[in-house]
């Protein structure tokens, strides 16, 4: 088979994002200029950078009580900060609930019985128990094409990591089994792991 998107692809679903996958998820935590806090899942992510350490997520699409883009997008506007919290197959159920499209003053915390506290290097909440979070400070908001499509690129400024994640002294990601995007309605976790070499190593 073989289509181009512009064409269309005759499929029930598009099959795009099942073909790119799987795909790391930000739990991406946010407040705008007055306070209200915002938490909300984003599955185009990844690290770009580790010297200084950069990631990026994209937002797509729109929300009937904002200007343009969604919650996370205007947030991180106002304020130049956010924080991706990393999603354990634990928390999935909660992960999901906060992907409604819940007014913007509503708090997804409060929402799916999470509990937040401040970040150390930015003015930003972070979610408590999350096996890692990652304080951004925003670099670029870069829009893409098509219509409600933008990329945010951040600086890492400070990192937390869960003590339990820790094996001797390496961040083991089978203590909290991380959860993956697919396509369709589908999930994963990584629950097998090994170890390869590069050539010269």
């Amino acid at each position: 088979m073989f289509y181009q998107p512009q064409d269309g692809h005759g499929l029930p679903h598009n099959p795009f994002k099942a073909i790119v996958s799987p795909r790391p998820i930000a739990w991406v935590s946010t407040q705008d200029a007055n306070g209200h806090r915002n938490l909300a899942p984003y599955s185009f992510f990844n690290a770009l950078a580790d010297n200084p350490p950069q990631v990026m997520f994209a937002s797509t699409g729109s929300k009937d009580d904002q200007a343009e883009g969604k919650d996370s997008l205007a947030n991180i506007r106002a304020t130049g900060v956010f924080c991706v919290n990393i999603v354990a197959e634990g928390m999935r159920d909660a992960m999901n609930v906060s992907s409604g499209g819940l007014a913007k003053e509503e708090d997804e915390f409060a929402k799916v019985g999470l509990e937040a506290t401040q970040c150390d290097t930015i003015d930003c909440p972070r979610l408590i128990g999350a096996p890692a979070s990652l304080e951004c400070r925003m670099t670029q908001i870069i829009t893409l094409q098509g219509e409600n499509n933008f990329m945010t690129i951040g600086e890492v400024t400070g990192i937390h990591l869960r003590d339990d994640c820790i094996v001797d002294g390496i961040f083991d990601v089978t203590t909290y089994r991380p959860l993956s995007r697919l396509g369709y309605k589908d999930y994963a976790v990584v629950d097998n792991t090994f170890t390869l070499a590069r050539p010269g190593t």
